[in-house]
């Protein structure tokens, strides 16, 4: 597994689930970690016992003004930025017909508008002396959900936008890559919190697991290991790409 020792990180949607598993890998791996997240003090209490590496910050991923001073944050904190994580994601299970337009856009303005500002701020930080943007995207922006539209149309965008980053950077010889990383179905305390309130848990669970071939879901912490990697100077030639953490759903 690659070392971090003296790198700059941000990781946003970083108090629970994906996000989370990515700040406990670099902390332990010894990166410097900033976690921001819309619930700033049930972060703390989730990064307590990371040591003095990893602290907290507060930001709207949707709002542009959280993004400058989070960016000022930031270099007050740590220096400069060498990663970005944009992990901070909502999830929206309604079909076409029960989605409004008001759900629609809010799901648009956190998982796309926040990663757009999240690129802006980072190649605004990282083109002194480069880095790297991994954006979270998601399975759903490649394949249909009939319950999923607005999610899935926001990951595909995320999608887009990370290749359309990649390409910019490049062209500019900026030293800063951007890959988006898909996950299936995590165990994640979002994902754990709707099975537990569903009708028939178990069924839901049975659902979940049966959405891929390993016929389980993944782990935090499975998703968070590709993240590091794609992180790493060993994947110093993965640029633009979208790469699948799903036990093999895209497969099929």
């Amino acid at each position: 597994m690659p070392e971090f020792e003296g790198k700059a990180v941000l990781v946003t949607g970083g108090g629970s689930g994906i996000g989370l598993a990515c700040v406990r890998a670099f902390a332990e791996r010894g990166a410097t970690v900033m976690v921001a997240d819309i619930d700033s003090a049930a972060t703390d209490l989730a990064i307590r016992g990371l040591g003095e590496r990893v602290s907290c910050a507060y930001i709207d991923v949707r709002e542009e003004s959280d993004w400058l001073r989070l960016s000022q944050e930031v270099i007050d904190r740590l220096g400069r930025l060498d990663i970005l994580v944009n992990a901070a994601g909502a999830l929206l299970q309604a079909s076409i017909e029960e989605t409004t337009l008001a759900q629609f856009k809010r799901i648009q303005a956190i998982n796309v508008e926040g990663v757009f500002l999240g690129c802006q701020a980072a190649i605004r930080l990282m083109k002194p002396g480069g880095g790297v943007i991994v954006n979270m995207s998601s399975t759903s922006a490649l394949r249909g959900v009939a319950k999923l539209p607005a999610y899935g149309a926001s990951k595909a965008a995320v999608n887009n936008l990370t290749k359309s980053v990649a390409l910019h950077c490049a062209e500019m010889s900026y030293d800063i890559r951007c890959v988006s990383v898909l996950p299936s179905f995590i165990a994640t305390p979002m994902v754990e919190r709707e099975i537990s309130e569903a009708s028939d848990p178990a069924r839901l669970r049975a659902i979940y697991d049966r959405v891929s071939p390993l016929r389980r879901m993944g782990r935090p912490e499975e998703v968070a290991a590709v993240v590091l990697f794609v992180a790493s100077g060993e994947a110093s030639f993965v640029n633009g790409a979208e790469i699948a953490v799903d036990g093999g759903t895209l497969a099929r």
